[in-house]
């Protein structure tokens, strides 16, 4: 080993689903939205002018800012915006999780949760879902240092009812309760309502799933105007200029469209339902999911034999190597067309 290397920070690092380099495949393992953005997003790119791309972008974002608050029903001052929700939740960590205790979050999760604790060099301590996959709310009133959870969880898709998010709020005035909510568009609940109640909430959405914007990476925070304010204190000590001048164009124009929003996200809520009739009656069980996805397991063939099945059929799906959920995959819900060729398939592999 060099010596330099005794100073280099070393984290296990989070891996993203696969995306495969090869054509006509039907892609199923990054929950991405099957349908284009709106055709406002398309309007905006279509008159991007070339020549502003030399001027720094507004750092404050201001008019996606003022977008989201709109729709929203909030203030400017209660909304932040970052590249992605991961970038919104990296930020996150990096602002309030700073107790000597350890922050709380499942042990079935998101898998970028514990990346950002070791980067950070924040305590940390996981609560083992129950065996149904269900959050245990006394699990979350002991003496923490943070709290994060997604709602609805991935990767089970399982929604943990509002009356349970607002008691672990409740019980924990001491501590921010960040609630990740990337997949709250496609059926869930948003705790939204609860940052007027509750100065200690901090809720996270995406534009990635059900704006079908994942390619543009677009991720808000909501929470009262303090939490805010800190969250721009370190975001412009970190990098002023973290969104670019198209991007905040471009989310202004999808967050505008609520009709383009609300047919889509009801398209695949529907694909979703007819998804799990289909995969019960080929002997598949799962959580009752509220994303755009369900995490699937056969009562008799391994998910791995399934996945790699799938993969030699140019169908992707996710596959977690992982204690617990190591017979279970997670099945992005695509157009009617993919989604019919999926359960072809798996006639073809568990029939």
């Amino acid at each position: 080993m060099s010596k330099w290397e005794e100073n280099v920070r070393r984290v296990e690092p989070y891996v993203p689903g696969e995306q495969p380099k090869v054509a006509n495949i039907i892609k199923l393992n990054t929950n991405e939205n099957p349908y284009p953005p709106s055709s406002k997003v398309k309007e905006v790119l279509e008159n991007v002018k070339y020549e502003d791309l030399r001027l720094y972008p507004d750092p404050a974002a201001y008019d996606l800012v003022h977008a989201i608050a709109q729709r929203k029903g909030l203030d400017d001052n209660q909304v932040f915006v970052g590249v992605g929700s991961d970038d919104v939740l990296a930020m996150s960590f990096l602002t309030f999780f700073n107790s000597n205790k350890p922050i709380l979050f499942p042990d079935i999760t998101y898998s970028f949760y514990d990346v950002w604790a070791d980067i950070f060099r924040i305590k940390y301590e996981t609560k083992a879902l129950a065996e149904d996959f269900t959050i245990n709310v006394d699990d979350y009133k002991v003496p923490n240092g943070g709290i994060i959870i997604p709602n609805p969880n991935a990767p089970t898709g399982l929604e943990a009812p509002l009356s349970h998010i607002e008691a672990i709020v409740a019980a924990n005035p001491d501590s921010v309760v960040i609630i990740d909510e990337a997949y709250v568009d496609f059926g869930g609940t948003s705790a939204l309502p609860l940052i007027e109640k509750y100065d200690n909430l901090l809720v996270v959405q995406t534009f990635s799933k059900s704006r079908s914007l994942a390619g543009s990476r677009i991720g808000f925070a909501m929470g009262n105007p303090k939490m805010i304010s800190y969250l721009n204190d370190c975001k412009y000590s970190f990098n002023s200029y973290t969104m670019d001048r198209i991007t905040i164009e471009v989310g202004k124009a999808a967050i505008e469209d609520e009709d383009y929003f609300n047919s889509s996200v009801a398209d695949i809520i529907a694909t979703r339902e007819w998804t799990k009739d289909e995969l019960s009656d080929l002997g598949f069980e799962f959580p009752n999911s509220t994303s755009n996805f369900i995490f699937a397991s056969h009562k008799s063939v391994p998910a791995e034999e399934i996945f790699n099945k799938l993969k030699e059929r140019n169908i992707f799906v996710r596959y977690f190597k992982k204690p617990r959920i190591d017979n279970y995959l997670r099945i992005t819900i695509g157009t009617d067309q993919q989604m019919k060729a999926l359960i072809e398939a798996l006639k073809d592999i568990v029939g």
